[in-house]
């Protein structure tokens, strides 16, 4: 096993560094169904199209790798998939360049990329890549009655069995608050002061005894297979590609999901800066955001995209009814505030690690 673990290190050494040494690029990501949709949808196209080698690289935690890189001085990586709320950190803490939109594709429509993108999808050190969710998932045969609200997740005597939660308080605070009846807009006031904080912990002490905790996404699919959870908070592409990519007999409900948006961003200093900017340019694409929803369930982040937004890549699951952007999935959702997580993100993992210590 430690031989096989050490060849395989070595090889992903070699090929990354074959990668730059062909004024190529790597791209970081959380790996996984997204990992793979986003090789299909832009790295191979972008090499078929400019020449220009792109190598997928999966990590746990790119932020954390991004960061260790830069203050290191040894940047590797060119291209990182990062959440909104490491966004504002690592810019806060010039650890990624500046993006100007001035080099983003055009809108489909012809509008600039400032006024196509949604909400929040860009920032000075970032630009979106895709709208994903949190939802609630659940094995279809566990019950009679299929959940339907946050509240189902959080009762045990009419919807028994086991639960997962990520195992961080990022979401899981949120969702127990939803759970607990505090309306999605008023969750972050709550969450704001210590009342909340506390009505938050009670919530999830309420089911915590029979909680499975997971920290990567592919878990939660994982456990709902198994038989391990009858329901898991999970990520909706993870839950999909179960689904139609593997015929899974699960389910997932809308309400009280927790819309985020992952990001392209560029550490300070990378290697091969032309090559990198190249990517995000490409990325920004309408065409290739909405051709991204064809292999994974996460919404595109520009508005003149969503129109081309067709059928599943097997040629016949329509996607819209999938995917968080779609208004009537969207109607009882949640929106992350990263600037919540950036400002309490750190005293509240702190307060969680020692909840769940206790």
């Amino acid at each position: 096993m430690t031989k096989r673990l050490i060849a395989g290190t070595a090889l992903a050494l070699m090929a990354a560094t074959a990668v730059s040494a062909q004024d190529g690029i790597t791209i970081t990501t959380y790996g996984g169904a997204f990992g793979e949709a986003l090789n299909e949808s832009l790295a191979k196209p972008f090499t078929a199209e400019t020449g220009i080698p792109a190598m997928m690289v999966d990590n746990s935690d790119p932020p954390a790798k991004l960061k260790a890189e830069v203050e290191a001085g040894n940047v590797t990586g060119n291209v990182f998939d990062v959440e909104q709320s490491d966004v504002i950190r690592l810019c806060d803490e010039g650890l990624i360049e500046p993006i100007d939109p001035a080099m983003l594709a055009p809108g489909a429509d012809g509008s600039t990329a400032e006024d196509d993108y949604l909400p929040q999808a860009l920032h000075e050190c970032a630009t979106a890549i895709m709208v994903w969710a949190t939802v609630i998932a659940y094995d279809v045969g566990a019950f009679d009655t299929a959940p339907a609200k946050v509240a189902d997740f959080f009762d045990l005597e009419n919807f028994p069995g086991k639960r997962g939660i990520i195992k961080r308080p990022k979401y899981a605070l949120e969702f127990a608050l939803l759970g607990d009846g505090v309306a999605p807009d008023e969750v972050y006031d709550v969450l704001s002061t210590p009342e909340g904080v506390d009505r938050a912990f009670a919530k999830l002490e309420s089911i915590k005894d029979q909680v499975v905790w997971w920290e990567a996404g592919a878990q939660a699919p994982q456990l709902l297979a198994d038989g391990e959870v009858a329901m898991t908070l999970a990520y909706n592409g993870r839950i999909f590609d179960a689904m139609v990519g593997e015929g899974k007999n699960f389910g997932f409900v809308w309400d009280g999901a927790n819309l985020d948006m992952d990001y392209w961003v560029i550490p300070k200093g990378a290697p091969n800066m032309e090559a990198a900017q190249k990517f995000i340019a490409f990325a920004s694409d309408p065409a290739r955001q909405a051709d991204l929803s064809k292999y994974i369930a996460y919404g595109p982040p520009r508005k003149s995209a969503a129109p081309s937004v067709g059928t599943y890549k097997d040629g016949t699951t329509e996607m819209a009814p999938y995917l968080p952007t779609t208004p009537e999935n969207a109607e009882s959702a949640l929106v992350n505030d990263a600037g919540f997580w950036a400002d309490h993100g750190t005293e509240l993992t702190e307060r969680f690690n020692a909840w769940l210590a206790g």
